[in-house]
């Protein structure tokens, strides 16, 4: 019995991936949160409502984001500066960290979990890189702009068939780069889909990719089932005869709902939430809310929208119901309420309070204040559900 214990003890060392440190347990009720000033995340217990560790060294974290690898284990951080960082959730520690670019703008997983793709600002691209060493596989410039700048990258998710898809905000171009090959990137680019295309959504079956525009009123939708069929402007006049307002904070189109067959989409430069049919994609009407919608997001049974609004009306939350497509409640978490995720079956929902320096936890049936974390400047919030849903 001490010969046992004594070579699963080397082996555990060996293999680099235990410590007296590291938790044993499972991953599905943890995730993280962005603590956005001080470069570093927390490592969080959903039902427990505990943090377990605090990682710091992770650099500009002021617009960053994370997915997860299949197994729950380790998280992707795209920094703001070009960070791409893999930490273990497990033993709160980084494992690899390169800085791969200069100005960067989130990133993607791979169908099969073996890739990592970062989109970027600076210098302009996509850059795909192994998920278990974050050597680099792929590098994908962007179209030039001129003889000094490249166009910048944006709603870069993942798709089915091994497949990345992003949006060129300079030149208004759609690609689908397909990772069967990794050492042979195949590239599908589509031109001319509007004006200044900002972030791009897609349907959680990886059939329908749709990216804003800020330039136009509209969105450029492309059914990836039929990519020869390019792309084509839905919800055109959405805007049309109303004043756009200020924009301070771009909407998150990552942060869309889906509930039953329509969708909910923050309108830009509006105060509204544009409810769309699926299929057609043809708009059914507008909900009057209480600012610029920044994240419209759907409980995960469809029964609520919930939307978080840019300054300066970022101390609001409200919750919509999709039946009656009404606002139902108007909740004041305070400054800053900047991010939200809801557990994998729904029950709660966690908002991160930037300028109160704390995490709130909503019960959503009764829509009751339950629970509250400190976290510095937090911003987003990552559940490991996220490892299995396309798109984030």
């Amino acid at each position: 019995m001490r010969l046992i214990r004594y070579l699963l003890s080397a082996l555990l060392l060996y293999s680099g991936q235990a410590s007296a440190d590291c938790l044993t347990r499972g991953t599905g009720d943890m995730g993280i949160v962005i603590e956005r000033a001080d470069g570093s995340v927390q490592v969080l217990d959903r039902r427990a409502h505990k943090s377990l560790f605090r990682i710091e060294g992770l650099g500009d974290l002021s617009h960053a984001s994370a997915v997860y690898s299949p197994d729950e284990r380790y998280a992707y951080i795209f920094g703001r500066d070009g960070g791409l960082t893999r930490i273990d959730i497990l033993c709160g520690s980084i494992t690899h960290r390169i800085v791969q670019g200069g100005n960067s703008i989130g990133g993607a997983i791979s169908q099969d979990g073996n890739l990592i793709a970062v989109s970027n600002y600076e210098p302009g691209g996509v850059k795909i890189f192994s998920a278990s060493d974050l050597s680099l596989v792929a590098d994908i410039p962007s179209t030039p702009v001129n003889s000094e700048k490249r166009s910048k990258t944006v709603g870069l998710v993942d798709t089915t068939d091994q497949r990345f898809v992003f949006s060129l905000y300079d030149t208004g171009e759609t690609w689908i780069v397909d990772m069967t090959d990794p050492a042979n990137p195949a590239i599908q680019k589509h031109t001319q889909i509007g004006q200044l295309p900002y972030d791009g959504l897609i349907t959680k079956d990886g059939r329908y990719y749709i990216a804003g525009l800020f330039g136009q009123d509209g969105l450029a939708l492309l059914d990836l089932w039929h990519p020869e069929q390019g792309t084509r402007l839905i919800l055109k006049d959405y805007g049309k005869g109303e004043q756009k307002l200020p924009v301070y904070k771009m909407p998150h189109l990552e942060g869309w709902a889906m509930a039953g067959n329509r969708a909910f989409l923050p309108g830009v430069g509006h105060h509204q939430v544009l409810v769309v049919e699926r299929g057609e994609w043809n708009p059914v009407t507008k909900i009057p809310v209480h600012g610029q919608p920044v994240f419209v997001m759907a409980r995960p049974d469809g029964r609520q929208i919930w939307v978080n609004f840019a300054f300066p009306d970022n101390d609001t939350i409200q919750v919509i119901d999709t039946e009656s497509l009404q606002v139902i409640k108007t909740l004041k978490p305070g400054k800053g309420a900047l991010h939200m995720e809801f557990a994998p079956r729904g029950e709660e929902v966690w908002i991160s309070i930037r300028d109160k320096n704390e995490l709130q936890v909503y019960d959503t049936r009764s829509l009751e204040l339950i629970h509250t974390l400190p976290a510095a400047n937090p911003s987003g919030i990552f559940f490991t559900s996220r490892a299995h849903t396309t798109g984030l």
